[in-house]
C-alpha cells in the first residue's frame, strides 16, 4: 500500500463501473492529490468486488462503516484483505473492544467515524443522545486514540475540537464548495475552510461530481492551493 496522504478523497457512490473509471481518468489530469473512496452502493454491488480486486497503484477508501460486535467486526475486515484498502472505516461507536479487535487484524489504515455529517443535535436527541455534538465527538476521539485507530472521520465543525486528543490524520466529509446547497448534510464548510482549521484530507462526491467535474476540480484547486 502507498504511504502517500492524498489531499482529497473522491467519492464514487454509484454501481456503474464506467462512471467510476470515467471519475479516475478525469482526476488523473489534476494537481489535487486525490484518493478513492468507495461507499455501501458500490461496494455492494454485483460488480464492485471484482474492479476493486484488479484497481492497482491508487490510495483505495473501503467506507465500509462498520458497526458490530468485535468478533464480527474483526472477521469482516479479515475477509476483504485481498482487496488490499488503504483505508478502511468503523463507527467508533461499535466500542473500544471492537476497534482493537480491528486494528489487531487489519494491515490496512483503520479510519474511526465520529457521528455522522447528516445529523445535528436535534437528530442527536432523537436518538437518545443527551450530550452535544462536540461534546460526543470529543469523548469519541479520546476513544479512537486509546485504540490506536490511525486516523478519524469527522464534520469540519469539530476538527479543532478532535485535535486536541488526536494527533493522527483527520479525514472530513462534509464539504461544499463556495454556493453549493448542503442536500442532507447538517454539519458543513468549505474545502478552504476545513484545511485552515487542520483537516489532513477532504472527502467529496456531489460537490465536485454535479455538472463538469473538470470544471469543478479546478475551481476546489483554486481554493486550496
Amino acid at each position: 500500500m502507498r504511504k502517500i496522504k492524498p489531499k482529497v478523497f473522491i467519492a464514487c457512490d454509484t454501481t456503474s463501473i464506467l462512471k467510476v473509471s470515467k471519475i479516475i481518468k478525469e482526476t488523473k489530469k489534476s494537481s489535487i492529490s486525490f484518493g478513492y473512496k468507495f461507499g455501501l452502493e458500490f461496494l455492494n454491488s454485483k460488480n464492485g468486488r471484482n474492479f476493486l480486486s484488479k484497481f492497482k497503484n491508487e490510495i483505495t477508501f473501503g467506507d465500509y462503516k462498520l458497526a458490530d460486535i468485535p468478533n464480527t467486526c474483526a472477521s469482516a475486515v479479515k475477509s476483504i484483505k485481498d482487496l488490499n484498502f488503504d483505508y478502511i472505516t468503523i463507527h467508533i461507536s461499535s466500542g473500544i473492544e471492537a476497534l482493537k479487535a480491528v486494528k489487531k487484524v487489519s494491515k490496512s489504515k483503520i479510519v474511526g467515524v465520529t457521528i455522522l455529517t447528516s445529523l445535528n443535535n436535534k437528530s442527536l436527541k432523537e436518538i437518545g443522545f443527551n450530550k452535544d455534538v462536540k461534546k460526543i465527538v470529543l469523548q469519541q476521539a479520546r476513544l479512537a486514540n486509546k485504540a490506536k485507530l490511525d486516523a478519524i472521520v469527522c464534520s469540519p465543525q469539530e476538527i479543532k475540537t478532535i485535535k486536541k486528543v488526536f494527533k493522527k490524520e483527520i479525514i472530513t466529509p462534509g464539504i461544499r464548495l463556495h454556493g453549493d446547497s448542503k442536500g442532507d448534510q447538517r454539519r458543513v464548510m468549505t474545502p478552504k475552510k476545513a484545511f485552515e482549521n487542520g483537516a489532513t484530507s477532504l472527502v467529496m462526491g456531489r460537490s465536485l461530481l454535479k455538472g463538469n467535474l473538470r470544471r469543478n476540480i479546478f475551481k476546489l484547486a483554486e481554493q486550496i492551493k
